[in-house]
């Protein structure tokens, strides 16, 4: 069960992937990427992940990729490497070529995906949760298309653990709260869910997706609203999602317990549902 790289349709170890130093992602993050996991060997969401790779794509004026190939080779992928809990990073740049601002006429798209195992989270985390920092959001306008232009999630993420935290959560600056480092963020009080809006401002994650859809199932409130830093201290539990986060409970925000400072029915709900949604029919 190897750890393995895919380079433009040729699979290797990934040791051996070398990317060309004019690669437009490298030098301009002109790039788009997606990030997929497996569990017991089944790919979890991946009509959604493509979907949210087409929207990507599209917002920044890449050209028209085959949905079927970029499909193919992930499976390709993941069935040659044969890890049962993986996780695949996809990327795509705009091509290699001398570098220049203005997109290049003739360069073709590069396609570069990694498969390794993917860790469970630590048991203290979901036992105890996680502690969490605030930050004011300086990310650009467009979270909405995952770019691979991270340098504001990588220095917020290196604060909070220069804090002792774990996580950073944005938040704008006139207050509403967005979502953390890779992850988005969810709220329960008032016996309700509450979680930003999809707007430009947070990335459409798929695992808060597939939650609201659940909830919504099973007529549980869940609001896609705007709130404030006041209204996240003074909830009654606090909830981070993604792919590699699954559901992750914050117990503390800057120094602060939220709720009784302890993991929460919301959080053992969420995490129940999505068990069950990646466990498959």
């Amino acid at each position: 069960m190897p750890e393995l790289a895919y380079l433009n349709g040729e699979i290797m170890p990934i040791d051996e992937a070398r990317v060309p130093i004019e690669d437009r992602g490298y030098q301009f993050a002109d790039a788009v990427y997606e990030y997929l996991a497996s569990y017991n060997g089944r790919l979890f969401a991946l009509e959604a992940h493509l979907d949210r790779l087409e929207h990507s794509l599209g917002a920044l004026a890449f050209p028209a990729l085959d949905r079927n190939h970029i499909r193919n080779a992930i499976l390709t992928l993941h069935k040659r490497a044969a890890i049962a809990r993986s996780g695949i990073y996809l990327q795509i740049s705009r091509g290699v070529a001398p570098r220049n601002h203005p997109f290049p006429v003739q360069a073709a798209p590069q396609i570069v995906m990694t498969v390794r195992q993917l860790h469970p989270t630590p048991p203290e985390y979901l036992r105890d949760g996680i502690r969490a920092i605030t930050v004011t959001d300086s990310r650009w306008s467009r979270c909405d298309i995952k770019t691979v232009q991270l340098l504001p999630n990588v220095m917020a993420k290196q604060r909070a653990l220069e804090a002792g935290a774990q996580d950073a959560i944005f938040v704008s600056p006139d207050g509403v709260v967005r979502e953390g480092t890779a992850s988005n963020l969810f709220i329960h009080a008032g016996g309700r869910l509450h979680t930003h809006p999809l707007t430009p401002a947070i990335l459409a994650g798929i695992t808060r997706a597939v939650l609201i859809d659940s909830c919504r199932k099973q007529a549980i409130t869940v609001e896609e609203r705007f709130f404030d830093l006041h209204e996240l201290m003074a909830a009654d539990e606090v909830v981070l999602t993604g792919t590699v986060t699954e559901v992750l409970p914050v117990t503390q925000i800057d120094g602060q317990a939220i709720g009784n400072g302890r993991p929460g029915p919301a959080a053992e709900m969420l995490r129940t549902q999505l068990e069950a949604l990646a466990a498959g029919p």
